[in-house]
């Protein structure tokens, strides 16, 4: 017998399932909260509810909100058990499950006028994001804000309803400012670094785009801190639901599954208050440059690693990948030979230990995360994961053969089709671009890394592409097993 998730059955909840050790009924929203999915619910929303637990912050619960008619879908799933969610956090010889309470409310996603009523609430002082690394509307190579696009365009017109993030923010800053409310700070939880900054230059460049004192005004009196964020957190399937319900006997429409780890360094820098979150492990610091770097390098720049050699190699999950010696062992040579040595010290941590705790959270086997996952979007993770590390080595004069070969896994991988033969679907916003450059990369290597807004300057490298291309030429002749066992042998070029 199952417990359907709902506030009514809180009190009814399985006895291996944890409810919120507080009253829902006397949160207050401080926060909105644009993209509800599952990273947001593993990771915000726990710091948060783990605050509420504690008898503080009741003042700072979340509302989500969205742009995206497909963000409806979540919305309806949350909606049925009153915005609870499930989370369970799985390892090897470890299980738990608990509910979260700290989201009260969901704004109907694309409703611009009733998100931005919400935001201009002297209530709500924070609005924090998890939009993906696509979401920022960043030219790829550059790594800048793209004011030309079309949507951000759309946004500047006078008189023009806002379908971006951006524009709905800006309008409820705009709302603020003509009625004289501090403006509330603008937190991004997304895996980009300098995550705070790229925002501050989607908002400050399409105020420019309207008004050049709006643009000043948003620069001098908004927040927007950077952080780093972490906790392997995979799609919820129908794996997960049946796990819930036959280990826990709970019924939940959109549970969340994790790891235990998590992990949120944040600048403290915030323009109308912000909640305790010390108090539950967050880190707050001056500076979270060198946390950032570590992570994307070494954990994001790892799953790139692993992902498209195992992805060609038919492997599903990324425990599985792991439990692959030519795999594992690709990413611990790529990692000590190229990658860590790019990172500059961090405070009060050691590169090696942090490494070693990569190594096991992608080993985790209860985890379920899928290989599809990590190759999903290279186009817009590649230029922020591995291409900067292949422009620092390229500057020291450093080797870059193994950086090489993971660009020329992902060419081939984009290609479409397995060592095996089987069919990959398209994964990445760009894919027919993907494959039409992957299959002319083929004959043609030069093809991949004249994809401008990609590579930049490091597809110009004469040693990076004589690397490439050699990389490439040897996976389309022997498949990514012999070429990770040539690689790892030290017999790539030969």
């Amino acid at each position: 017998m199952t417990v359907k998730l709902s506030s009514s059955n809180l009190a009814r909840l399985p006895a291996k399932v944890a409810g919120p050790k507080y009253d829902r009924s006397a949160l207050k929203a401080g926060i909105v909260h644009f993209g509800v999915g599952n990273f947001h619910r593993s990771h915000q929303a726990i710091y948060l509810d783990d605050l509420f637990a504690t008898g503080e912050g009741h003042d700072w619960a979340l509302i989500g909100a969205g742009v995206f008619e497909g963000e409806k879908i979540g919305r309806s799933k949350l909606e049925e058990q009153d915005w609870l969610t499930t989370v369970v956090e799985q390892d090897q010889g470890h299980m738990s499950a608990r509910v979260t309470g700290a989201m009260i409310d969901f704004l109907t996603p694309g409703d611009a006028a009733a998100i931005i009523e919400r935001l201009a609430d002297p209530a709500i002082k924070i609005v924090s994001l998890t939009i993906t690394e696509g979401g920022y509307f960043i030219d790829p190579a550059s790594g800048k804000f793209n004011p030309a696009h079309p949507d951000i365009v759309a946004d500047a017109q006078p008189g023009a309803v806002p379908k971006t993030v951006f524009g709905i923010i800006l309008a409820g800053l705009l709302r603020r400012r003509a009625d004289g409310i501090v403006p509330f700070t603008v937190m991004s939880c997304d895996n980009i670094p300098h995550n705070g900054h790229v925002t501050s230059d989607g908002v400050i460049g399409l105020a420019r785009l309207i008004d050049e004192d709006l643009a000043k005004w948003v620069e001098d009196k908004v927040a927007f801190p950077n952080g780093m964020v972490d906790r392997i957190t995979p799609a919820t399937t129908d794996r997960e639901r049946r796990i819930l319900a036959d280990d826990f006997g709970l019924e939940d429409n959109w549970p969340v599954f994790c790891e235990p780890f998590k992990q949120w360094v944040l600048e403290d820098h915030f323009t109308a208050g912000r909640p305790a979150l010390e108090k539950v492990g967050v880190q707050f610091v001056k500076d979270v440059s060198p946390y950032e770097l570590m992570k994307i390098r070494i954990l994001n720049g790892g799953h790139a690693t692993i992902a498209y050699s195992a992805g060609l190699m038919d492997i599903h999950f990324v425990h599985e990948g792991m439990q692959e010696p030519l795999v594992r062992a690709f990413l611990s040579k790529l990692e000590h030979d190229e990658i860590i040595p790019t990172v500059p010290p961090v405070p009060n941590t050691d590169l090696e230990d942090y490494y070693q705790l990569i190594e096991r959270r992608f080993s985790n086997p209860k985890i379920g995360d899928t290989i599809r996952r990590l190759c999903l979007d290279g186009s817009n993770r590649q230029p922020k994961f591995i291409i900067p590390t292949i422009a620092d080595r390229l500057k020291a004069g450093e080797a870059v053969a193994g950086l090489a070969l993971e660009s020329a896994l992902w060419c081939r991988y984009c290609f479409g089709t397995t060592d095996s033969g089987a069919v990959i679907e398209p994964n990445d916003p760009s894919w027919d671009r993907m494959q039409a450059t992957a299959k002319a990369a083929k004959d043609d290597p030069k093809a991949w890394l004249a994809m401008e807004d990609i590579y930049g300057d490091v597809g110009r490298s004469p040693a990076f592409a004589g690397a490439f291309a050699h990389a490439l030429k040897v996976l389309w002749a022997n498949g990514a097993r012999e070429t990770l066992a040539r690689y790892l042998a030290g017999r790539l070029r030969g």
